[in-house]
């Protein structure tokens, strides 16, 4: 498959009082067309971070970013203008990231008429066939966001994102501020869209269990670094790195019958353990760590089957069954 974003050793750093916090810390992956890869990991390991860095909302401190061979990490905002049409984003909170004071047509013409894309009624045209395939009506677009729903405003979001019809779409968290039930017909509707329009995408979340879902392959972040990857059935079969382990073991179970076999220990860590980490990131509360995780800093390596880990110890842990075991017996699910 075609390789259509290319991310090498990417860091990105924020002054914090008199100290430097690096958020993102040599990042490498490539995302191939029509590829899903999910991006998971606690509050402020820096998901959302990497995802603004690659649309270039926030600008990285060092590595590169080539987007269909296309070196953007450096450019200058004026020259990124006519590539932003190519790579777009779903943000979080569907309250706050759309104009109160615009109505949804105006809102979603707006990518059309900054990018000079089609004429007038080309564009018009346009919003009212994306509006329509997002399941909102044409009545939508002379209404104010105020009136809809957070469903509806994320399906406006989206069609936001897509207006352009862009090769990229980077989702951060595009489920996480709504309902369950809302959050279902969402996922399916950017899964549908995709197929449909041939998109790749990064989809971030804290949440392993909606990546599952639409990922193709699952990438761990943990302060600010990927400590696993791997395709999401391989990763979820065979964890490797302990705090993938941990994500895993967190997620429940929606069956009385059936129960995780999951051994997962943990030291305490104190806040300032994000200035002062040691050479690998998570041994402050693994309790795997050896002395040479506090001295030497474990690199993404492959472990097989196309799986990366960051892990000195990955070969002594403990073997974990991903599905479960029923209670009354019998195979493993």
């Amino acid at each position: 498959m075609t390789v259509i974003l290319s991310i090498t050793d990417l860091c990105v750093d924020f002054r914090v009082k008199y100290r430097i916090l690096r958020a993102v810390d040599h990042v490498s992956f490539e995302l191939k067309k029509g590829e899903t890869i999910g991006l998971v990991g606690e509050s402020g390991c820096g998901k959302s971070t990497l995802g603004k860095a690659l649309i270039r909302i926030i600008d990285p401190t060092a590595g590169s970013i080539r987007m269909n061979g296309t070196e953007i990490s450096t450019l200058h905002q004026r020259e990124l203008r006519p590539l932003r049409r190519h790579i777009q984003m779903i943000f979080q909170d569907p309250y706050g990231s759309l104009n109160a004071r615009k109505k949804i047509g105006q809102i979603l013409r707006e990518p059309l008429d900054v990018q000079n894309v089609g004429t007038p009624p080309e564009r018009v045209k346009r919003v009212r066939s994306l509006t329509e395939k997002v399941g909102l009506g044409p009545d939508a677009l002379e209404r104010f966001p105020h009136e809809f729903s957070g469903g509806q405003r994320q399906r406006i979001g989206i069609a936001r994102a897509l207006i352009l019809e862009p090769d990229i779409l980077i989702c951060d968290e595009p489920v996480s501020a709504l309902d369950v039930s809302i959050q279902a017909q969402v996922l399916n509707l950017l899964k549908d869209l995709q197929q449909e329009l041939g998109l790749s995408m990064i989809f971030i979340s804290h949440d392993l269990a909606v990546v599952r879902y639409v990922a193709d392959r699952i990438a761990v972040m943990y302060r600010g670094r990927i400590v696993e990857m791997a395709a999401r059935a391989e990763l979820w079969r065979n964890p490797r790195h302990p705090f993938t382990r941990k994500l895993i073991a967190s997620v429940l179970v929606p069956d009385p019958q059936r129960v995780r076999r999951v051994k997962v220990s943990e030291r305490e860590s104190s806040d300032t353990d994000q200035f002062n980490a040691p050479a690998c990131v998570y041994a402050a509360r693994c309790a795997h760590s050896t002395t040479r995780c506090q001295t030497d800093s474990p690199q993404l390596r492959d472990v097989g089957e196309a799986h990366g880990v960051a892990c000195h110890e990955h070969e002594h842990l403990d073997s974990l069954v991903d599905a479960s075991l029923p209670r009354t017996g019998g195979a493993v699910g």
